[in-house]
Parts: C-alpha cells; structure tokens; sequence
C-alpha cells in the first residue's frame, strides 16, 4: 500500500505547500524520517542526493517550530542547517521558503562570496531558519553579530562532504557553541569513520535511517568508461559535445567533472575554441559568476558546464542528461556525489568516466568502494587520426616570427648616396602617411607621395637646396624667398641668408 503525506503525520499548512509543488507520495528517506523527527529523536540519515533528504528534515521541522511558538530570538535562530556550498545552501533556503510559505516562518541564508554587512543587517533581528555554511556563520559569530543560544534544531547535511573540504574544526566550534538540549538531524551519503566520531559528539542515541547502502551508486545510472590518454581528453570530449562520437543516449545538458580550478577552466577555453559553449563553476569564482553559471546551465542556454568536486553537492538541477568525468576524483567517495547530479527525481541518467594510465588506482578505489560495474566503450573511428591531424580541439601551431635584420642608419632615407632622390631602398619604404595623397601629387613641399614619384623629403622644404647628387631640389618651398636655407635657422621673418654651409 503506497503511502502519502496525510499519513505521516504533517500539518495542514506544510501538505497545502506540499500540493502546490505537485508532491503528492513521500520517498523512502522522506517516509522513514518525517514520523521520528516528529518525535522529537535525534536522526542519522544515509542517503545519496536527490533521495529528497531537504524535504525529509525541513518539513517535520517545520511543523515543529509551529508548534513550539516561540519567539524570534534577538541575533539568534531557532533552527540552523549547515551545508557545505553556497549552491547546496541557496537551494535548501528556496525549498524551505516554499514548504513552510504557509507556515509564517522566516527563512534567511548565509553563505561566503557576499557582503558580510548585508548578512549583519538581515540577521540583526534574528529568524526562524538560518541556512549557513560554516565559514561565514562562524565570521559572523566572532564579529558579535550573531549567535547560537536560540538554536532548537540543529542540521548538518551532506557531513562527508563539509570534513572533505575542511570544515571539521569548524563543525567542533559550532558544537560547543549551540545549547546541548537541542534536536540534531544529521545526513551523509558516506560513512567513513571521522563521520562515525562527528556523529557521536552531535546526536543523542539517534534513529538511523538508510534507503540505500553507503557509497553505493543510484540504480537509475548507467555507468561507462572510456581509456585515453591524459593528453587526449580534450580531443575526446570535444568529439564527444558536438555529436562525433556514438555515446548512450541524447545529449541535453551535460555536466563535467575536473579536479581542479584551473583545468576546469583550462577546458572551458578549449571548448571555446572548437564551438562549444560552456561555463565554469569552482571555488575561485565569484558568488554572481557561479549563480550565473548555474542559471545559464539550468534554463540550456549554455548546455554544458565543468565543475570541480566543490559544486558537485550544490547543482540539484533536473534534466542533466550525462555527467562525465573528465578526470576521476582521488577521493572514491566523491565518484559518488559526482555521478548522483545526473538521475534527479526518478529519472534515468548516463555517467560516463575518463581513465588514463596514471588514474588506474583512482578507478580501481571506485570499483571497491561502490562495487560499479562500468561498460567499456570503444574511442571514436577517426579519433587516432583526428589526434595524429590537427583535431577538433588542437590549436594551429603557433609561427615562428623571422627576425629581420635591421638596416644601416639612414638606409632608404633618400638623403643622398645610393637612395638619392628615393628611388633605391627609398622607395621599397613604408611610407608614414596614413592617409595616401590619392591623385599622385605631392604631399606638402616635395615629400614622397605613396606612389613613390618624388623623392625629396624635408631638406626641399624651403626650396633650392638638391637632395642629394642624383636629383635637383623643387622650388618655392614653404619659406620665404632667400634662397636655399633652412627654414627653422636662416630663414626666419623672411630675411636674406645664404645656404647652410655659408649661413
């Protein structure tokens, strides 16, 4: 017999948000954890994302911070929800917005990346429900402008992933710092033992819940491996995004896994160069960079975006089609928050794994972690000799520049001696006018015109004077009468003056 939302238990206000989101059947998580959060019980939840763990926690919550009537208190929160991304936080924020719409409970979210002053000043008067990460809530709370005596419900979700990224000194801080009589809902998709340690210093004999064994991969997502050389990924990626290579099922959009910022940008620009149109999203970008990103990818205006192990926890975002692993992660549970970004909702989905030489052990972690069996598939037809030719993805080999070997000062000049006149060198010169006398007369007083018909240059100013042995000097130049001199030291006002070498 199915069960529905009547069933467990929940209040009218939480089931009539419940039915404007279209939620009509609970999931196994959701049906196993809403009756003991009820209660009242501490909760310990295995559960891989997009199981529903958020609704599983937020809405018995809900309903319970309803009931309690308290008030909000001053700098403080009655329920904090820890996550490890900004993505993971902004998204548990929106759905408890719309659960608990008919609820009357304030809803605020804090994350790094933002204006610490505009965090200060929203939570000046306190909320109901905080959403958090860890570094952020703890900058507020060592600045005085918040606290955590008001803490009713305490929830650490995704765990596994908050101690891979470092945040396990931070978690103990928080710890001493909110009341001990409090109820504590903790989630993870992983137990390794640090976990185990964590939830014994958070929970009170907790119920534990599990819909599936730990570390074990979603049913819904068929998984594939391709070997190929390091350097030969990006070739093979691109084939891949622009339809050259017969892979399961159809691409629409497509999320790739780097294990670093700078590959993840790295190929991004390559795909760039090939036409494919893509986005990064990792920790050095900014908060608008990544909400942008994730917008782009979410509405397919850009259908394919590279992401490091960071962003994997926070991209809920239905309709990812494959999810490939560009470069396999060296921790093999994040193999498993990877892939879990594609078959959201009950869909199906298609993870698709890079393997190089030097990452045999990495997959060989997966395997025993997950027990994953992967179907070999074969590189494209002409991959060798797209590889071996200038590929899709390799750029143009870049030109040597010849040097040229510079001329004698004064070569090509027309001043005299072989050029005299400029019709040696002098006329093979770039002229420096930019704007070419069209009809072939001369440019000012006997300046060389692009045609390269007179050669005189600046000594022709004033007129008289040749330029040189082979040619004579034009008259009437730009000075007043007196001869063959210089404009600028024998002729000035016009005054008679004899020529330069008797002047």
């Amino acid at each position: 017999m199915t069960t529905t939302f009547d069933q467990l238990g929940l209040s009218q206000p939480v089931l009539q948000a419940l039915d404007l989101k279209g939620y009509t059947e609970p999931t196994p998580i959701q049906e196993q954890a809403i009756p003991a959060v009820l209660k009242g019980r501490d909760l310990l939840g295995i559960a891989q994302t997009g199981t529903g763990k958020t609704a599983a926690f937020m809405l018995p919550s809900i309903d319970r911070l309803r009931e309690a009537d308290r008030q909000t208190p001053f700098k403080s929160c009655r329920m904090l929800v820890l996550a490890p991304t900004r993505e993971l936080a902004g998204q548990i924020a929106a759905n408890a917005k719309e659960y608990g719409a008919l609820a009357g409970l304030k809803v605020q979210s804090i994350v790094g990346g933002t204006s610490v002053n505009k965090d200060r000043n929203k939570l000046h008067r306190g909320t109901d429900i905080l959403v958090a990460t860890p570094g952020r809530l703890l900058d507020l709370v060592d600045q005085k402008a918040f606290n955590l005596s008001g803490v009713e419900v305490l929830v650490l979700d995704e765990a596994d992933q908050m101690l891979d990224l470092g945040f396990i000194h931070a978690l103990r801080k928080i710890n001493d710092l909110v009341p001990a009589e409090r109820q504590t809902l903790f989630f993870s998709a992983t137990m390794p033992k640090q976990i185990k340690e964590l939830v014994n210093k958070y929970c009170r004999n907790p119920v534990q819940v599990s819909v599936t064994p730990a570390a074990t991969t979603a049913e819904r997502i068929e998984q594939y491996l391709l070997m190929v050389q390091q350097d030969e990924k990006q070739t093979l990626l691109g084939m891949i995004l622009k339809g050259q290579h017969d892979i399961p099922g159809k691409l629409e959009r497509v999320l790739v896994f780097t294990r670093t910022k700078h590959g993840a940008d790295r190929v991004v620009k390559k795909l760039a160069q090939i036409g494919v149109q893509a986005n990064a999203i990792h920790g050095n970008k900014s908060q608008p960079q990544r909400e942008r990103a994730l917008s782009e990818f979410k509405k397919a205006k850009t259908p394919v975006l590279v992401a490091t192990d960071v962003a994997a926890r926070g991209i809920d975002i239905p309709g990812v089609s494959h999810v490939i692993n560009y470069e396999l992660p060296n921790v093999p549970e994040q193999y498993v928050h990877r892939i879990g970004r594609t078959a959201r909702a009950g869909a199906d989905g298609i993870a698709i794994a890079f393997c190089a030489e030097d990452e045999r052990a990495y997959l060989k972690d997966i395997r025993k972690l997950t027990d994953a069996e992967f179907e070999r598939l074969p590189l494209p037809e002409n991959f060798r000799a797209v590889v071996e030719g200038v590929g899709p993805t390799k750029p143009a080999p870049k030109q040597q520049r010849q040097r040229v070997k510079p001329k004698p000062f004064g070569a090509g000049r027309g001043r005299g001696g072989a050029n005299a006149g400029g019709q040696d060198q002098g006329e093979a010169r770039k002229p420096k006018n930019k704007h070419p006398n069209r009809a072939g007369k001369p440019n000012r007083a006997g300046k060389p015109n692009h045609d390269g018909q007179s050669g005189e240059r600046s000594e022709n100013r004033s007129g008289g004077r040749p330029s040189g042995p082979g040619g004579q000097g034009q008259q009437g130049g730009r000075g007043k009468p007196g001869g063959g001199n210089r404009r600028r030291f024998n002729n000035r006002g016009g005054k008679p003056g004899g020529n330069r070498a008797s002047g």
